[in-house]
């Protein structure tokens, strides 16, 4: 079983909406998933981004592998959730 955390693409053509999804990785894109981790709206720069990271880290812990632009919204999404100074 191969898990990947990646990106699944909605919305309209040229308004893109992407859930985050645990899924194994021969599913398609737009197919089948094993879970929604959480939603990313790249148009929306301020609250576009709403991932459960505790999640993304218990699949994390069971195997399953980050794809290039979902580990890159994490550490996103970890310096904002990170306290301000």
């Amino acid at each position: 079983m191969a898990v990947t955390i990646r990106l699944a693409r909605h919305g309209a053509k040229k308004k893109p909406f992407y859930r985050v999804v645990a899924a194994e990785s021969f599913f398609p894109r737009e197919g089948r998933f094993l879970e929604v981790l959480g939603t990313y709206d790249p148009r929306d720069k301020e609250k576009g981004l709403k991932i459960d990271v505790e999640a993304i880290r218990s699949w994390q812990s069971r195997g399953a592998q980050l794809s290039d632009t979902v580990r890159r919204i994490v550490k996103q999404a970890e310096r904002s959730a990170a306290p301000k100074q």
